[in-house]
């Protein structure tokens, strides 16, 4: 076992509160201000010396162009599982779920950081909406990042991580790979219902998985 990746697994003694703090400092808040940096001068490229990436508007309207009714549903539920709600819902009730079969209030807490990152950074870069027609109406948010693709990937690859302690091997397996493939689908479907162009959902999906 990785003891990154594993390390409530491996000591599940109830940490102090000076090892809380370390924790939150060299797992959140460390990696976390280092990414807003990156984040932030990835939009500033992207709008200022990039010109807003040209070639992006036309995935957009390849995927317009492409829309069915059984694709505008498909995309409209993967959308909506990345919505603020549906995550802060989830997440609480993960948390709760992990509190009581764990007993461990420092490991439930886990997935709980992404969005601070992503509102900020939105805020700062100020992207404007990919010039298509959108089947949703658009969040007051700007377009870079991604909001629902780096919520999704925050929180269904935390899941992911969290399923390495389900005992049968297939189902950890299964559990596994649906989670990481849930953002994916979350990131394409913002593509396809035109509230995204592909530099917002990559980098969506880079502030997530961090």
């Amino acid at each position: 076992m990785h003891p990154f990746v594993h390390r409530y697994e491996l000591d599940t003694s109830r940490p102090t509160a000076k090892e809380v703090l370390r924790d939150v400092g060299l797992r959140a808040f460390l990696p976390g201000a280092v990414l807003w940096v990156l984040i932030v001068a990835t939009g500033f490229l992207v709008t200022g010396p990039l010109g807003d990436l040209p070639g992006e508007v036309g995935v957009n309207r390849w995927l317009e162009q492409r829309r069915t009714p059984f694709w505008d549903t498909v995309t409209d539920l993967f959308s909506l599982i990345g919505t603020t709600e549906f995550i802060i819902g989830g997440t609480v009730l993960t948390i709760l779920l992990v509190w009581w079969r764990t007993r461990q209030w420092w490991f439930a807490v886990v997935p709980a950081l992404q969005a601070l990152i992503f509102l900020t950074s939105s805020i700062v870069v100020g992207r404007e909406r990919p010039d298509v027609s959108r089947l949703d109406e658009a969040p007051p948010t700007s377009s870079f990042p991604s909001g629902h693709t780096g919520a999704s990937a925050a929180f269904y690859l935390t899941l992911a991580l969290l399923a390495q302690r389900i005992t049968h091997p297939v189902l950890r397996v299964v559990v596994t790979v649906l989670c990481c493939l849930v953002p994916l689908a979350v990131g394409l479907s913002r593509l396809y219902r035109g509230a995204h162009g592909p530099a917002d959902v990559v980098v969506g999906l880079v502030n997530g998985i961090v």
